[in-house]
């Protein structure tokens, strides 16, 4: 059995400014993704540039930021938002959706390819593969956070959170970390490191993140306020996961049927439109 660290959230403050280890993950994963899109964008015939990856990051970031805590106000604590609208603003306190997030980076995604004349799958097929390290370090700033704990289990890595209960507990955040950040960009990393057809990275990221978390859930205590929706098990991170466990199906069966448009090729023609 394992205790829950005494983690303060706060990494440095500086009179009245607090830094927030929540917030400093976030920034490890932007960085991150800069660090990785200028890599990719680098290899010879990758059809992109350097300085785009920044402006790809500009929008993405816009994308998670609001997208992220718009859903997770809407999706878990909507009565909070109706008695007190000023709570979308405390970002500080934690609070981020991941389906919300990706709406949110869904319409930045598209906005950024119509700036710079590619579609919206060349822009996802290139930026999937970064996400997961976002995600892992999002999930960390959850665990030092203490929020979105386990349900009860007497494994040995069972961890008491003693603001919950005495009771060991599932680190369910610790699980998405390994599974949604460190699993997730090794699988993407290396499927993307060969051309593949338009269309398939974005849905083995689709269908990869959807399993996972649809899979996490099972031992992850859903919100008190929400519960089970049906069934006794079925939470509301797995109805939110399941599209995106078909729909990334789709994309996949949809890219190997036009396989002839390989990303890398697509991308070289950087600026005709190209195929959505």
């Amino acid at each position: 059995m394992l205790m829950y660290p005494d983690i303060d959230p706060v990494a440095v403050s500086l009179g009245p400014v607090a830094i927030h280890w929540y917030g400093l993950t976030y920034l490890f994963g932007f960085i991150a993704v800069w660090l990785l899109g200028n890599l990719r964008a680098r290899k010879p015939g990758s059809g992109w540039h350097p300085e785009e990856v920044a402006d790809m990051l500009f929008y993405g970031a816009l994308g998670v930021i609001i997208g992220g805590r718009v859903g997770y106000m809407l999706f878990y604590q909507f009565d909070l938002l109706m008695q007190d609208p000023l709570v979308l603003f405390r970002i500080w306190q934690g609070g981020m959706s991941f389906h919300g997030g990706m709406l949110g980076v869904f319409v930045a995604m598209w906005w950024f390819g119509r700036k710079t004349g590619r579609s919206f799958f060349q822009v996802t097929d290139f930026m999937a593969p970064f996400v997961p390290i976002g995600l892992g370090a999002g999930r960390i700033g959850n665990f030092i956070n203490g929020e979105l704990w386990g349900r009860p289990t007497d494994l040995p890595w069972g961890m008491v959170f003693p603001f919950v209960d005495n009771q060991p507990r599932h680190p369910s955040m610790l699980y998405e970390a390994l599974l949604e950040g460190l699993v997730l960009f090794v699988i993407l990393w290396l499927y993307s490191s060969r051309p593949r057809p338009l269309r398939a990275v974005s849905g083995l990221f689709m269908l990869g993140y959807g399993l996972f978390r649809f899979g996490v859930e099972f031992v992850r205590q859903p919100d008190a306020h929400i519960g089970f929706l049906a069934f006794g098990w079925l939470t509301e991170g797995q109805l939110l996961s399941a599209p995106m466990i078909l729909f990334g199906l789709y994309l996949l069966v949809i890219a190997y049927r036009r396989g002839e448009e390989t990303v890398r090729n697509d991308m070289a023609g950087t600026g005709n439109g190209g195929k959505q």
